[in-house]
């Protein structure tokens, strides 16, 4: 990747995207809940959890394991990743309604998307309280809408596309790269993209307004992956619309979760009247731990074990940590330790071991992510991985295969 990747959280006004980046976040985001609560897009670091290169070299390792940014814990390392929380979409932003240029304008520079929708059935299309609404829509809308804006933009200008086309000779794939490129996209995007439909679309001076749909449709499976963060999950009518998401949509990632929940419990976290293992189903309070817990009153206790009953013990997590696991899934980001030592795996001073992470793309060269961490100007003169071993520069990174490194460079020439 050419930066580092960002992941965009869009939905509708309060489906609960800003209480999702709060509880991903330590970012303070405005909550409230009517629509376009927010106005200017919030950008803030989320950390995403995975199992960190100490845990494979036993206890001593993981205790020397101190992240320059990031932590990790037992064994689990929570990497920093940009998040973007942009104003809630109501049908019609393609054409301007509500707050919808300014979102899309915004949404431009997302490499995935995490939808946020209200599984409830408590708000309607454009975030006002409601009972009983069919949240399967706003899936359908949302896609429209970023569909019909990408469209809208190419089909005004569609006469002189297919002129300059026709008169520089360009590829299919160079044609569409210049007019996505606005978009952040690369050209391996737009090829992939090409790639799903074949060669029935045709040359590009025959494509009709159904042909340009399929290309758009293409494009934003490349550009925009998605990840259905079903939230609400607890609420009393949600069984029944998780259900027709995930039958009408199966191949699409989903995550149930309660972006509420995991804040109240982080928050009590912090506090020390609880202790929570983020991710997982567990919390202790005071009646588990006396000496370390502070004690909660009879309404908080009460509420905790709604909790756990609702939601900790039936869906084994809030789906706070999950849904931003799912999120990197999608964009295939794997990490890659880079250490000074490759013996010690120190970062050159000390003794504290794999400092430095970097979320890249599963399959990424060694020597294009040596030039993503040094930058272009550097001379790599050697790679190498555990043991001293010698890295190809083309040797692919993955889990445990590579995502290790140690970079030699090679001295500066003399002016």
């Amino acid at each position: 990747m050419p930066r580092d990747p960002l992941i965009g959280i869009v939905g509708k006004p309060s489906s609960g995207k800003s209480t999702l980046l709060n509880s991903l976040t330590d970012a303070n985001a405005a909550v409230g809940a009517f629509p376009f609560c927010t106005i200017e897009p919030n950008q803030a670091t989320g950390y995403l959890e995975v199992p960190c290169a100490c845990s494979r070299f036993g206890k001593d390792k993981e205790a020397l394991c101190k992240p320059n940014y990031g932590w990790c814990t037992g064994g689990k390392r929570h990497v920093p990743i940009m998040l973007l929380d942009v104003a809630g979409l109501v049908p019609g932003a393609h054409s301007g309604r509500g707050l919808g240029n300014k979102f899309l304008d915004d949404l431009r520079h997302a490499d995935a998307l995490i939808h946020v929708v209200d599984v409830s059935g408590t708000t309607d299309a454009e975030g006002k309280n409601t009972r009983g609404y069919d949240p399967i829509n706003d899936i359908e809308w949302l896609q429209d809408e970023i569909r019909l804006w990408i469209e809208g933009n190419l089909k005004k200008r569609w006469g002189s596309i297919v002129r300059r086309h026709t008169a520089t000779k360009s590829s299919i794939v160079d044609t569409m790269q210049t007019q996505f490129g606005g978009y952040s996209s690369q050209t391996w995007m737009v090829q992939k993209a090409l790639d799903r439909l074949g060669p029935s679309i045709g040359p590009l001076e025959s494509w009709d307004d159904q042909t340009i749909t399929k290309v758009v449709r293409a494009f934003m499976m490349e550009k925009f992956p998605t990840v259905l963060a079903l939230n609400k999950m607890d609420h009393a009518d949600a069984d029944k619309n998780v259900s027709k998401i995930m039958l009408k949509y199966p191949n699409v990632k989903s995550v149930l979760t309660s972006a509420l929940t995991e804040i109240f419990l982080r928050k009590l976290n912090k506090q020390g009247f609880v202790h929570y293992e983020e991710g997982t189903e567990f919390v202790d309070t005071c009646e588990d731990d006396p000496v370390n817990l502070k004690p909660l009153d009879d309404k908080v206790l009460a509420r905790i074990e709604d909790i756990r009953d609702l939601v900790l013990y039936r869906f084994g997590s809030t789906g706070v940590v999950q849904v931003l696991q799912a999120a990197a899934s999608v964009l295939q980001l794997v990490p890659v330790y880079t250490v000074k030592n490759i013996q010690s795996f120190t970062g050159g001073n000390g003794t504290n071991v794999f400092r430095d992470c970097f979320l890249v793309k599963r399959g990424t060269p060694a020597g294009a992510v040596a030039r993503y961490i040094l930058g272009t100007e550097v001379t790599v003169a050697a790679i190498e991985t555990v043991g001293g071993v010698r890295v190809s520069e083309d040797a692919p990174v993955d889990v445990k295969q590579n995502d290790i490194l140690c970079f030699k460079v090679a001295p500066r020439a003399k002016a």
